[in-house]
């Protein structure tokens, strides 16, 4: 069995026992280990820079923010009644998304078009049309410079949250008068 199927069997229960679990911080902590799974995850299917950005930001700091969000509130869900609306939404989505993913090449098929015609141009082009001597730096700042701005503003902004979430004001504890 190889591993990509081990890791989203894994992925799958971790989301099952997430939506079921009434503790927050045993919550929290399985999406960390679903965003370090996933990480796991897109490494094995070659995306390094993806997985880096999952591990940082999802297994990292979304963590620490969790967290500290349920410092400020209780440790308990209280479930509502069910709503179907919501699980329709999600319905709709996740076949729009499978359908969207008919079309595509199989995963680690060798006639694929990256494997064909994109990894060519981006060697054959680099020198000339970025002037960069590194072809990985060049497509990271180059040919896929919005994906990598969009990237490094979201750990930017956790970051951000997470400095805010630390570095914030200290609460005094409230003066109390007791009479005795």
């Amino acid at each position: 069995m190889p591993i990509e199927f081990l890791l989203m069997a894994l992925l799958l229960a971790i989301a099952v026992v997430i939506t079921r679990i009434e503790d927050l911080f045993a919550a929290a902590m399985l999406f960390s280990i679903f965003s370090l799974l996933s990480a796991g995850l897109f490494t094995l299917m070659d995306a390094v820079d993806v997985a880096f950005t999952e591990a940082a930001v999802g297994a990292g700091i979304s963590t620490v923010l969790i967290l500290g969000t349920l410092a400020l509130t209780s440790e308990r869900e209280y479930q509502s009644e069910f709503k179907p609306m919501p699980v329709i939404v999600v319905l709709i989505t996740g076949a729009a998304l499978i359908y969207g993913t008919e079309d595509m090449p199989y995963y680690g098929d060798p006639h694929a078009p990256i494997h064909n015609e994109v990894t060519e141009g981006f060697i054959e082009g680099t020198k000339k049309d970025v002037g960069m001597p590194n072809i990985v730096t060049a497509v990271l700042a180059s040919y896929r410079g919005y994906d990598t701005y969009g990237e490094t503003m979201v750990v930017f902004t956790a970051g951000i949250g997470v400095i805010l979430l630390l570095g914030g004001p200290k609460r005094e504890p409230d003066d109390v008068e007791v009479d005795g």
